[in-house]
């Protein structure tokens, strides 16, 4: 479904909100409390893309390595000066003054998504307000961290103390900008730790101006922000012998090299990688909560997310039916405007992932599956500039197509079927991925015994999501290692010490 509109209209609401969007951001790395915009932190741009006309929005300074040891040497001192010496209720107030400023910019926020991204409005206005929970949720729990006492002897007091390592690193991916920030900086800095954070070249915008937005609130220099390529300044920073510890979500190819750059100067790393992550539905499930959860999975932002619901694999015995519910909820989805109110699907959000979706479409043909919905681009000329491709779903694949093995990254969904548990659980975790798994089904022991069997991080049953920040979040196998959300992201951001205090007796210290 495409809604009505003119190709001219588009790009002239587009062009007006770019220049209304640019008078409140200032576009330049945040370091040490103010926008650098001056050569000594790099001489060349990025622009970042509008998806849906094809044109720059704004050219961003892209940093090299001066900018780099910049960023780095002011969170340091940051850290040095006063981040600290900050209790946790310290910490936690000043983190919330910077919510309260994040919150009253939130429909700011919300277009510099939308427009960065692809996003719809709706899709957007909820990921701000996921930023912003899970912001409120590292101020709110810092507060009740505490040490160990360990009990060993009269003679003893032994306890332990969680400190920060002092300036992490973070590179955060362009399909959830602003989200992905907060998951990175909230518990980095409630941890008590100073962060140097790289966003997308292809979306930086939403944490350029959370980063501003926190002027006058955090001490200069405990948030950083580094604009430009990942191959260039993202590089560097993982790099960089000042970065005691890194935070990385992105692609596989990359996360690898990261934990391999980290690896060398045995610096620790919490890597949040790539997905293929299945749906099982089962013979008793509600095929209306199935398909719903199946769309869902894989069109939500336009299929890029890491954790889409990507590969469906449906009982032989209600496959007919579970795809003529799937299909009849694909061709629900509204193409459009992402500005416009009621446009459900927006475009990719570069187009390089356009290529690559349209690949992986034809190779799906080519390898013999059976295209049920999609695998085109819209008719509508009002959309011929953008990167849209639309709902698309596949049945009659196998295992071993390429389709059911690569990360798509689209709004791209397979369709196999099984006859028996057992051969669904191994198909489910036939693969180098292992981040989430969705289970369709009304039995709440097969529920819980398929999700104690299948090889994932997180297990959505009957519904995709939702994703709360008490969640710990993160994956199996080759979707990285460590966590981010939930009071487990906290301990990713922190070092135990334990220390040994010896006791006198103290009968012989004067005591009577």
């Amino acid at each position: 479904m495409v809604r009505s509109d003119t190709r001219d209209a588009i790009r002239q609401r587009h062009r007006e909100a770019h220049t209304e969007a640019l008078l409140t951001v200032d576009v330049g790395p945040w370091i040490d409390g103010e926008t650098r915009t001056d050569e000594g932190i790099g001489g060349e741009s990025v622009a970042t893309i509008d998806p849906v006309i094809d044109e720059p929005i704004v050219e961003v300074p892209a940093c090299d390595d001066t900018g780099v040891d910049r960023a780095v040497d002011a969170a340091w001192d940051a850290y040095e000066r006063t981040w600290r010496e900050t209790t946790p209720r310290e910490r936690s107030e000043r983190l919330s003054e910077w919510i309260d400023a994040i919150e009253d910019h939130s429909e700011e926020l919300t277009r510099l998504e939308s427009l960065d991204t692809g996003k719809t409005l709706e899709e957007a206005r909820g990921e701000v307000e996921g930023t912003i929970d899970t912001l409120r949720y590292y101020a709110s729990i810092v507060r009740a961290q505490t040490g160990d006492q360990i009990p060993a002897g009269g003679e003893l007091h032994l306890y332990t103390r969680s400190e920060p390592y002092g300036v992490v690193g973070q590179v955060t991916p362009w399909n959830f900008p602003a989200w992905a920030a907060a998951w990175k900086l909230g518990p980095a800095l409630a941890a008590g730790n100073c962060a140097v954070l790289k966003p997308s070249a292809h979306a930086p915008l939403s944490t350029l101006r959370m980063a501003q937005l926190s002027e006058d609130v955090l001490p200069d220099g405990v948030v950083n922000v580094l604009t430009g390529r990942g191959s260039t300044v993202g590089e560097a920073l993982t790099q960089h012998k000042g970065i005691r510890k890194v935070s990385f979500t992105g692609s596989e190819s990359v996360g690898e090299g990261v934990m391999r750059t980290a690896a060398g100067r045995i610096a620790p790393v919490t890597l949040e990688l790539g997905g293929k992550s299945p749906l099982l539905v089962f013979p008793d499930a509600d095929l209306d909560k199935a398909a719903d959860a199946a769309a869902d999975g894989v069109y939500y932002s336009t299929g890029e997310i890491c954790d889409a619901l990507s590969r469906v694999l449906v009982h032989e015995d209600v496959r007919d039916e579970f795809v003529g519910r799937f299909v009849d909820r694909a061709e629900e989805y509204v193409l459009g405007d992402p500005l416009v109110e009621g446009t459900t699907m927006g475009p990719l959000t570069n187009r390089e992932q356009y290529d690559t979706v349209r690949g992986y479409i034809d190779a799906g043909i080519e390898a013999g599956a059976t295209l049920k919905v999609g695998g085109d681009v819209p008719e509508d000329p009002a959309l011929a500039d953008g990167h849209y491709v639309e709902p698309t779903a596949f049945a009659d694949v196998d295992n071993d197509m390429q389709i059911a093995r690569e990360e798509i990254f689209g709004p791209v969904q397979t369709i196999q079927s099984f006859e028996a548990y057992d051969e669904a659980i191994a198909l489910a975790n036939d693969t180098k991925y292992g981040l989430a798994a969705g289970i369709a089904t009304e039995s709440t022991d097969l529920a819980h015994g398929a999700a104690a069997d299948l090889e994932a991080g997180i297990v959505y049953v009957n519904a995709y999501g939702p994703i709360l920040p008490e969640g710990p979040y993160g994956g199996f196998k080759r979707s990285g290692i460590g966590r981010d959300l939930g009071e487990e992201a906290i301990d990713h951001y922190r070092q135990t010490k334990t220390v040994y205090v010896n006791l006198d007796d103290p009968a012989g210290a004067g005591g009577s």
